[in-house]
């Protein structure tokens, strides 16, 4: 049996070293294919506690765990929401904590452009909602149209409205009462227009007045490294 810890936001595979550097948890699409060819077939699970992310990561870390030879049980043991609900309908097993979250909603993105753009854009988000749809209503059996208005609604489930749903399979420890707590919301931590700033950051020549991560025993935070740090993710950097 081998675990796979899915913790964090799901992200294209080429920003882990940023996340990796400001000291985020993260899922992505290389490190779990690494995983499962490290399990060689043996049973997998996966723990799952994340708020979503990008959709294009999400998607290919649902055809890897599909595509695993192994049998796959998902547990999630905080929040499963937007691609993260997917990735653990991947799954053979859905396990869900008696306090933990699925949350559904419409695809969303951000745009700019003229009308052409904005149009494909449109139609981007009408095609990726249809995926959804689909993949949701054969996971659960739930008719097209109601999965489609919980989408519309970004509907948050407790573990029992999870399985009553069919987004989950069972509740763990359920011959413990626990109750069903609310978690916060999957806004991402590390915005798209930032990654490649601190990319450039994280890659340049090594000098005097390159920012690196501190790696002495007492782990003391160095005051002028941190205020770059937070003018970068702020845009106030000079």
């Amino acid at each position: 049996m081998t675990t796979i810890q899915m913790n964090g936001e799901v992200i294209p595979s080429d920003y882990a070293d940023v996340y990796d550097y400001l000291g985020y948890e993260s899922i992505n699409p290389k490190a779990v294919k690494q995983a499962l060819n490290d399990a060689d077939g043996s049973d997998v699970t996966l723990e799952i506690n994340s708020p979503g992310g990008y959709v294009d990561a999400g998607s290919e870390i649902y055809t890897a765990l599909k595509e695993y030879q192994g049998r796959v049980t998902a547990k999630i043991t905080g929040q499963a929401c937007s691609a993260a609900s997917w990735i653990a309908l991947a799954a053979d097993k859905v396990e869900i904590s008696p306090t933990a979250q699925m949350m559904i909603h419409r695809a969303s993105t951000i745009s700019a452009g003229n009308s052409d753009d904005l149009s494909s854009a449109l139609n981007a988000l009408d095609s990726l909602d249809k995926s959804f749809v689909d993949l949701y209503s054969q996971r659960t059996g739930l008719d097209k149209q109601e999965v489609y208005r919980l989408m519309c609604n970004t509907t948050w489930m407790n573990a029992k409205q999870a399985v009553d749903k069919g987004f989950a399979d069972e509740i763990m420890f359920q011959d413990q009462e626990q109750p069903a707590l609310v978690n916060a919301d999957g806004s991402l931590s590390v915005k798209p227009d930032m990654i490649n700033k601190i990319k450039n950051l994280l890659h340049k020549p090594s000098t005097e007045n390159v920012v690196k991560p501190l790696q002495n025993k007492e782990n003391k935070k160095n005051d002028g490294q941190l205020q770059k740090k937070l003018a970068i993710l702020f845009g106030k950097e000079n």
